[in-house]
């Protein structure tokens, strides 16, 4: 799971006209150095845990993998303490914050260049907008979701977000069924590698194309979220905070239904609203 900085941080803090000493929890952010058949291509600004599926869901979203039978094996450190199929740990890595994904065969797309990717930025591997919009098709009918469900799914989020409660620091990203049952949830100081993490693990539980599953994240609708949604063919997408004007251009081109200030029991549709019926 997502974690905070280890205890022991004290500060100094100012309430009512006094100052005092109070201990506190703050959401730990790490580079994570990701590379392509042994080769560097990305620093990726990220809380640790689920490593391998942020990378996994991170290829996808760049098209460099559209499937697990295009990853040969997945290399970490023992430090990791990450196991999944097709990982192997090591021992030459001594970096936990480290992966190194093998490919199985030439891969679909590769980047052409490599970059550093901040906790806010979700799509600074592609040159070009287009890069990212090449490879998206439009998406299906997909299910019929009740819209009186939406309000609860936030609070659901909300709830089994444990290391928010405890730093306040986190964004938080879950994928739910279109009845409302909690499929998958991750946390991550980016809300963009929080959805990599979600796709990362359909990808390995053999889930994508995720096209009866409704996403909803604790921040804004930026329009890489929406791309990456598009991506794993998810046809809803609900924010709790505003999108932003290329999301809903996006979202409209590609028939994905997205959904904005999803706050108490109201929000904003602003794309295929025939997806919400009762």
């Amino acid at each position: 799971m997502a974690k905070p900085a280890a205890p022991g941080l004290h500060i100094r803090k100012w309430d009512a006209g006094r100052w005092s000493d109070s201990p506190d929890a703050v959401v730990t952010e790490e580079p994570l150095q990701l590379l392509l058949d042994g080769e560097p291509l990305s620093v990726v600004m990220r809380t640790p845990g689920q490593d391998i599926e942020l990378a996994l869901g991170l290829f996808f979203a760049e098209g460099i993998a559209r499937s697990l039978s295009d990853v040969k094996y997945v290399r970490v450190s023992a430090e990791s303490g990450e196991s999944e199929d097709r990982v192997e740990v090591d021992a030459s890595i001594v970096d936990s914050n480290q992966v190194d994904v093998q490919l199985a065969h030439a891969p679909r797309r590769r980047p052409e260049r490599s970059m550093l990717a901040s906790s806010a930025c979700g799509v600074c591997g592609a040159v070009l907008i287009e890069d990212l919009r090449r490879d998206l098709s439009t998406l299906g009918a997909g299910p019929a979701v009740d819209p009186k469900i939406l309000p609860g799914l936030v609070e659901r989020l909300r709830s089994g977000q444990g290391v928010f409660e405890r730093t306040g620091g986190l964004h938080g990203a879950g994928l739910f069924t279109a009845s409302g049952d909690l499929v998958c949830l991750r946390e991550d100081v980016g809300r963009h590698n929080a959805v990599d993490k979600l796709v990362g693990r359909m990808l390995l539980d053999g889930r994508l194309p995720a096209r009866d599953l409704v996403l909803v994240v604790s921040g804004r609708a930026g329009y890489e979220i929406v791309q990456k949604a598009i991506t794993a063919s998810i046809p809803l997408v609900a924010a709790v905070g505003a999108p932003s004007s290329l999301a809903v251009a996006l979202a409209r081109e590609f028939n994905q239904t997205l959904v904005g200030f999803l706050r108490g029991e109201r929000f904003n549709v602003y794309s295929s609203p025939e997806r919400l019926t009762s």
